[in-house]
């Protein structure tokens, strides 16, 4: 079993060059230090970016999640837009990347006198990483779709915890995910506080229903760049989108359901909670939908 970030192994990753704070160093190689702030709290933020047919598509979109999600953290990057914009380039460019690569960029608040929490202890700026792997999604999943299992771990309101952030902090959703695992399915499904469907531990929830793709209001899930170009597909091209609060047994009648994310795009649903949804995958809806985002992907890479 494996989630939607599943992919089949790459050998060429084994020498790829990691961009660590200004200096390309071979993977086995990449070091950051036991007193970063991101090793000691998790502190810091990240995107993850897809480079198709030579461009890094969605990649306004993803910078404004970053700086948006820095500047709420009170985290000074200590580059312009334009400066992250070439590191991205340089990394692929050092690997001589051009398509199917996936890009981690990650910013965390840099090295700190000692480890604690307190931001006014960091040392000098913050520490940015890239990673960028040849890496694409397992395509069985596409037929085979995921299993969920519905998490006791809820999704939290932005006044505890943001899930709006792409925050280095994760544990909550690694919880999450273990429950799923010792449960026996792929990833975990979870809930608001008030009970309603939310999202998935690393990707962002679809069901669709009667011909209407339903998902939550967004309130307390991330805030996914994949999410809302489904969201703009629906609109633009005549499919019934509803945002609201559903309960599980909304979504155990559903006739499809599927997730999103950067990695794995579209990816559908077999079973949620021991559940068999009805249609053979992927779904009808799952497959107009993930056509017309593979479009966009394909207008956006132009």
């Amino acid at each position: 079993m494996a989630g939607s970030q599943d992919f089949p192994a790459d050998p060429r990753n084994a020498g790829v060059l990691i961009h660590v704070n200004g200096a390309m160093v071979p993977r086995d190689e990449a070091r950051v230090s036991v007193f970063d702030a991101g090793f000691v709290l998790g502190d810091g933020v990240w995107e993850g970016v897809r480079l198709h047919k030579g461009r890094m598509v969605f990649l306004d979109a993803h910078l404004d999640r970053l700086f948006e999600g820095a500047r709420a953290i009170d985290l000074d990057i200590g580059l312009s837009r334009e400066q992250v914009v070439t590191v991205l380039h340089d990394t692929l460019a050092a690997n001589g990347m051009e398509d199917g690569v996936h890009l981690r960029l990650m910013v965390t608040r840099g090295l700190k006198k000692t480890p604690n929490q307190d931001p006014r202890h960091s040392i000098g700026g913050a520490t940015i990483v890239v990673v960028a792997e040849w890496k694409l999604p397992n395509p069985a999943l596409q037929t085979r779709g995921l299993n969920l299992f519905t998490s006791t771990i809820r999704c939290s309101p932005a006044d505890m915890f943001d899930m709006r952030l792409n925050s280095h902090s994760r544990l909550n959703l690694i919880t999450a995910l273990i429950q799923a695992i010792k449960a026996g399915a792929d990833e975990a499904l979870m809930l608001d506080p008030q009970g309603f469907v939310s999202s998935c531990n690393a990707t962002n929830f679809f069901f669709v229903r009667g011909g209407e793709v339903c998902t939550s209001t967004g309130d307390y899930c991330f805030q996914g760049i994949t999410r809302a170009n489904v969201i703009a597909l629906c609109r633009d091209n005549g499919i019934p989108i509803r945002l609201g609060n559903f309960a599980l047994k909304d979504v155990y009648a559903a006739d499809e359901a599927f997730v999103t994310g950067t990695f794995g795009g579209l990816t559908p649903i077999a079973t949620i909670d021991g559940r068999a949804l009805p249609l053979a995958l992927p779904g009808p809806m799952t497959q107009r939908l993930r056509g017309l985002y593979d479009a966009l992907k394909d207008r956006a890479a132009a």
